[in-house]
């Protein structure tokens, strides 16, 4: 089984993420949809007609998504079959929240590096 697929998303902390955000769009063109989230769009090597995106997020410096993680940062991970690779991380002794969020836009499930960093792991919806 294949583990993860991509990356994606890229999300971190800031003290003003409504500047920050301005500074990225200003000064190297990374652009909010008319509800303020930056997906990147690409096309699949193997099957050019299947889109996907990879998020790029700004979240205010007190947020608890990232919780208990103290990083700044959390990157997202695409993977195929979230429930799978859970299983088999938990009998590799992997951390791994119990919590999975299910989502129009896919299936999401957490899991911690031996430094504590919170890792997100995305299943993108099929279709």
């Amino acid at each position: 089984m294949k583990r993860v697929t991509g990356i994606g998303g890229v999300f971190f902390k800031s003290k003003n993420p409504e500047a920050l955000k301005e500074w990225y769009w200003k000064h190297l063109g990374v652009t909010p949809d008319d509800q303020g989230y930056v997906s990147f769009e690409w096309r699949d090597k193997d099957d050019p007609e299947k889109v996907g995106m990879t998020a790029w997020e700004v979240f205010k410096a007190d947020t608890d998504y990232f919780a208990p993680s103290k990083t700044p940062f959390m990157i997202n991970y695409r993977v195929e079959n979230l429930s799978a690779l859970l299983d088999q991380l938990r009998d590799e002794g992997v951390k791994v929240d119990d919590h999975i969020e299910e989502a129009e836009y896919g299936r999401f499930g957490w899991v911690y590096d031996p430094d504590g960093n919170k890792i997100e792991l995305w299943e993108p919806p099929q279709g």
